[in-house]
């Protein structure tokens, strides 16, 4: 039976559970146990590669102990076992001398729950785990990782406005150009399920890791923060998955919840590559940690401000935008004209519409930057669909190969990219014009001239584009006009 088979197999069984309520209690199910049992896999490996390896698990919590015998544990002994003795066990796990791996366990457990109510179903999903999947297995473990991807989409679309699985190509080609490096530290401030991190991990190790203290360099570089527990785990389970053995820098919290300057010289990083959440709301008080000229509830917009602040002196940044924010006024004028003023915004590249269908209709932009220099200009690069396609789809997604004619474009940041040049694609624009334009950054193709459409496909969907987006916007307004009427009374 195939990977993809046993989770399948796996989430069958779930479904005749009557705690597991819908798909987010499902796979925050399954990936508890994943996590346990990959855990267990690579302490196998580490057993072998290591003297005298000590397991920071208790020895009657260890996967190998409780779970992978078939014949073991079942019914209300297991259910008991797993609501009163591993869940506490872990969710409060001291480090023996020191060792990070409890920390990490410790902080995926701390929001993590057993929600499977009949011991006979657990014992089900443990043997069709322990059946199905061996992490220590080569072909397995690619297959895994794109199986782990499935998994990430389910989640999103089990999940709230505002979180987007992020493509894998859009995820490759933005951290390519990017190009992180060995020595450099990489931060995601918004990492959800760990894309963007796993993927720097990937260009690192295929550019520079040659020796073992390369590797310990690299797995001592890589920084990620998620708000949400279930991402959080994922994220998690996804840097064990890629060789981070302790993915101690993987942090569950909320990276705007500090005020701005808290992030000091200490904390700033190389390189900071996301996908902010965005067309949602931030809570009550968030906004107080950013000075009075930017605040605002739009978590996209904070995370601009914080990453501005997050970069070392020439280092840069990529990052996922909706159209919004090039066309909005206000603080995001002020948040524009700070970044234009900070940072040089050498490229944006516009993304047709549907790249992240079915989550959202919201129109995307790419954003690189780099900090120390301010703009001089920028260039745009529209980015067009494939010949034959006329809207992705979660079956039909966004190639990486798409993203060919952009690469060989884009030139190097080290002669400021003078070798690029203007075509049906890509144009460039002055600061001047720019400024000319209060700060709206919403330019349109100079080359190509208004169509007509007339596909009726392309049309429904535009439409419901814009009909989610007016839902979005109405839902902001009425936040904003209540605090104002609440303020009104208040005072």
């Amino acid at each position: 039976m195939s990977i993809s088979s046993t989770i399948k197999s796996i989430q069958d069984i779930m479904r005749k559970d009557v705690g597991v309520d819908g798909d987010a209690q499902r796979l925050s199910q399954l990936v508890w146990m994943l996590f346990l049992k990959i855990f267990d896999d690579r302490e196998s490996e580490w057993e072998l590669l290591q003297d005298n390896y000590q397991s920071p698990l208790p020895e009657q919590y260890r996967w190998r102990n409780w779970a992978a015998n078939a014949e073991g544990m079942t019914g209300e002994a297991l259910k008991q076992f797993l609501d009163n003795d591993l869940f506490p066990a872990l969710q409060q796990l001291e480090a023996k001398g020191g060792d990070q791996r409890a920390f990490v366990i410790r902080s995926v457990f701390e929001d993590a729950y057993n929600y499977m109510k009949s011991g006979q179903l657990i014992r089900q999903v443990v043997n069709k785990l322990e059946e199905g999947i061996d992490f220590n297995k080569g072909q397995e473990r690619h297959l895994f990782g794109d199986m782990y991807e499935q998994l990430l989409r389910d989640l999103q679309a089990a999940g709230n406005a505002g979180e987007f699985y992020t493509p894998r190509a859009v995820t490759e080609f933005m951290v390519r150009m990017s190009n992180p490096r060995l020595g450099e530290k990489v931060m995601d401030p918004a990492c959800g399920t760990g894309g963007f991190l796993s993927y720097s991990i990937k260009h690192i190790r295929a550019q520079d890791v040659k020796t073992v203290d390369d590797e310990v360099q690299l797995q001592a570089s890589i920084l990620g923060i998620e708000k949400k527990p279930l991402p959080h785990l994922l994220c998690t389970t996804n840097m064990i998955l890629h060789g981070i053995d302790v993915p101690i820098n993987i942090r569950h919290d909320n990276t705007l919840s500090y005020p701005l300057i808290s992030w000091g010289p200490k904390q700033r990083v190389d390189v900071v590559i996301t996908n902010p959440p965005f067309g949602g709301m931030e809570e009550d008080g968030i906004e107080t940690n950013f000075p009075a000229a930017f605040r605002t509830r739009e978590t996209a917009d904070l995370f601009l401000v914080l990453i501005m602040q997050l970069l070392k002196v020439n280092g840069r940044a990529a990052l996922v935008l909706p159209d919004g924010f090039l066309f909005g006024e206000g603080i995001k004028t002020r948040i524009k004209e700070k970044l234009l003023t900070e940072c040089n915004l050498h490229t944006i590249v516009r993304l047709p519409n549907g790249v992240f269908a079915p989550y959202t209709g919201i129109k995307t932009n790419l954003l690189f930057f780099s900090k120390g220099t301010p703009t001089q200009h920028i260039w745009f690069y529209e980015h067009p669909y494939p010949p034959g396609v006329k809207s992705y789809s979660k079956t039909k997604p966004m190639k990486i190969a798409e993203f060919d004619e952009e690469a060989a474009w884009w030139g190097e940041a080290k002669d400021g990219f003078k070798h690029r040049v203007e075509n049906e694609q890509a144009w460039k624009v002055s600061i001047d014009d720019i400024k000319a334009r209060n700060y709206n950054l919403d330019c349109k193709n100079p080359h190509i001239g208004e169509q007509e459409i007339h596909d009726p496909d392309l049309l429904l969907a535009q439409y419901d584009a814009m009909q989610k987006d007016i839902a979005s916007l109405r839902g902001q307004l009425k936040t904003i006009l209540g605090e104002a009427l609440q303020r009104g009374v208040a005072s």
